[in-house]
């Protein structure tokens, strides 16, 4: 059996004191302004976009002639630019979401700092909980061990580290790891397959008719009180601010202790959701999801002065649940867990799947009575349970009896032919499209 080389990034905890967190911050604030600087000179001062090698020389000339971006290591500032680059190709492939590359804010960008390459690092175990790692302009830094690196621990997994990044979360600082490893092709999934609709009141509805849930908050009575707290001191502290002030360490300090609590409930949330997907991709050897828009399901409702939205805070409220569901990385976890394991994630199209009844293929006004109730008005069939569990039996339908309908991986879907109508006594009824039910 043949070996696949697999890319997987490792996240750990880093131990800094003071100082040491001091200078990774200024780090970061160097490659923005790298960022910033490339940005300026490669789509707007040239007049046209500016070579890769022009754009080099320009880094080389301002490290020259800035004494304070010498501070980030010139391997780091090489990394920008390529990560810029790889910004630009993303926007102009038409099959990738990126948007056009942007200025980068103080406050709003993510601080990060790149290790392009692994030998630097020089890692290794100090005992159970703890190892060690080179970082540039840095040294020696402790980091907490949770797991083996491959190359790096004896009787640990084969592979090498290939570089790493350095990101400032809520808590600190971390370092991901880029591992490479070496594989065997995994065997075919032997599983049965199953369709996932993916929603709100219900984060995950299996065809089988199992309902995964979890926690309706994901932060303990009394974190949630201590947040509630800290938010309302945030509001009176800045509404005691001076105009035209900077912002006082207190404001800062209580914004920090906010940041802390929600990353806190991000990461449960996130922890779940590999749980949940590891056990799922576990079990089936083909899971069936659908193509959903998410950027475009949240889009705001508030309309313009000339012409107001309508149900502004309803749609708010809607697009908050859906962030917070997350279903755009519930895919993602999907799709690399079940290609690991032999199996696949196939998408399909999303329009009617939730108004469609799955027992008759029929779509009739007000068959979906509310989130969680359908109810089939065709008298004919009048099937009765959860909307959610219908949605994924419809998706399940449509991959198997459509299979020139059905998409996998990322592709788009082959679009619908237009649906018939009919009226009925009970309002408008429409036959599934052709080519997806029979």
């Amino acid at each position: 059996m043949g070996l696949e080389k697999r890319n997987r990034a490792h996240v750990s905890r880093l131990e800094l004191d003071q100082r040491q967190s001091a200078v990774l911050d200024g780090q970061a604030h160097n490659a923005r302004v790298v960022w910033n600087l490339l940005h300026e000179f490669f789509a707007f001062r040239q007049g046209r976009f500016a070579s890769l090698a022009a754009c080099d020389e320009a880094i080389r000339v301002a490290r020259k002639e800035i004494d304070w971006l010498k501070d980030l290591p010139a391997q780091a500032a090489q990394a920008v630019l390529k990560t810029y680059r790889q910004a630009w190709a993303n926007f102009f492939n038409p099959d990738h979401p990126a948007g056009r590359p942007t200025f980068k804010s103080r406050f709003r960008s993510r601080m990060a700092v790149d290790v392009p390459q692994g030998r630097d690092l020089n890692i290794t175990r100090i005992n159970r909980r703890w190892g060690a790692v080179n970082i540039p302009k840095l040294g020696r830094v402790r980091f907490r061990w949770t797991k083996d690196l491959p190359g790096v621990t004896r009787g640990g997994p084969d592979g090498k580290i290939t570089g790493a990044r350095l990101v400032k979360e809520a808590n600190g600082w971390h370092i991901v790891f880029r591992t490479q490893t070496g594989e065997p092709v995994p065997a075919p999934h032997a599983g049965p397959a199953t369709a996932i609709d993916r929603g709100i009141a219900v984060p995950l509805a299996l065809s089988t008719g199992e309902k995964i849930v979890h926690r309706k908050d994901w932060l303990t009575g009394g974190e949630q009180a201590r947040l509630l707290r800290l938010e309302r001191k945030a509001a009176r502290q800045k509404r005691a601010a001076k105009p035209g002030r900077p912002t006082s360490n207190r404001l800062k300090r209580t914004y920090g202790q906010i940041a802390c609590l929600r990353a806190k409930a991000k990461r449960r949330a996130i922890d779940w959701q590999h749980q949940t997907t590891a056990k799922l991709t576990d079990r089936f050897s083909v899971i069936v999801l659908e193509d959903l828009k998410v950027k475009n399901m949240m889009t705001s409702a508030s309309g313009t002065l000339e012409q107001p939205g309508r149900n502004v805070a309803q749609k708010r409220g809607l697009n908050r649940a859906i962030a917070g569901q997350a279903w755009g990385r519930t895919a993602e976890f999907l799709t690399y867990k079940a290609t690991d394991k032999g199996g696949k994630v196939v998408f399909v199209p999303a329009a009617g799947t939730s108004q469609e009844c799955h027992a008759c293929h029929t779509i009739i006004e007000g068959s979906r009575e509310s989130q969680s109730r359908f109810v089939c008005k065709n008298t004919a069939c009048g099937w009765i349970g959860n909307a959610d569990v219908n949605a994924a039996r419809t998706q399940m339908y449509r991959y198997n009896s459509a299979a020139g309908q059905a998409v996998t991986g990322r592709g788009g879907p082959a679009p619908l032919r237009p649906v018939k109508r009919q009226a009925t006594h009970g309002g408008t009824t429409r036959t599934a499209p052709q080519g997806v039910a029979a």
